[in-house]
């Protein structure tokens, strides 16, 4: 079966006289579901019809990743170097577009101190304002405070949080620094060194 440029079809042609009427439209032909009986076959640019087909993909594959959805989890107490390191997991997921749900644990009497909670949950999004924007406010379920996080438009995203390197400054270069692997030349702890056979 053979379709036209048009959409219209032109009925069961031969191949060559498919391939002919190609030529004189000054486009390809191309067979679209091989699989059928008998095979359709329709007159296109080629090139324009490759643009498109990858275009439908990238969208799927653009809606299937912001389906996903991450979650992090904190506490009242989390450390500041592990809060920056879940800020640049969360800033990262959300650069992809994916979306994050955020669950501030409250364990054993932090129930007492939910109102401490909120406060944190309200620090967490506004920490990540730059990449993303809160579905909800922050609510209380069970003993999580839970919110959800849905990434910005792309041209509004930028990167807050990236990762350096860590440097010691307070150990100059060369500085022995009393580890056991200096000193080569120290006793055994168990009297002799031990031996190796060659």
């Amino acid at each position: 079966m053979t379709i036209g440029p048009d959409g219209q079809p032109l009925g069961v042609l031969q191949l060559s006289d498919a391939l002919g009427k190609a030529r004189q439209y000054g486009l390809d032909l191309v067979e679209v579901a091989p699989n059928a009986r008998p095979p359709v076959c329709k007159i296109l640019d080629y090139g324009k019809y490759k643009y498109e087909i990858a275009k439908r993909d990238r969208e799927t594959r653009k809606q299937n990743l912001s389906a996903k959805v991450k979650e992090l989890k904190f506490h009242l107490n989390t450390d500041t170097h592990d809060y920056m390191v879940k800020m640049r997991h969360a800033e990262d997921f959300l650069f992809k577009g994916m979306k994050v749900k955020a669950m501030l644990v409250l364990r054993g009497r932090e129930m007492l101190r939910k109102d401490d909670g909120r406060a944190r949950a309200v620090q967490i999004v506004a920490d990540l304002a730059h990449v993303a924007s809160a579905d909800n406010d922050p609510k209380l379920v069970g003993r999580n405070i839970n919110m959800m996080l849905t990434p910005l438009p792309v041209k509004k995203r930028v990167r807050k949080y990236t990762v350096e390197d860590e440097v010691y400054d307070d150990v100059p270069e060369g500085a022995d620094d009393g580890g056991p692997d200096d000193d080569h030349d120290a006793p055994h702890p168990g009297g002799a060194a031990p031996q190796t056979q060659t």
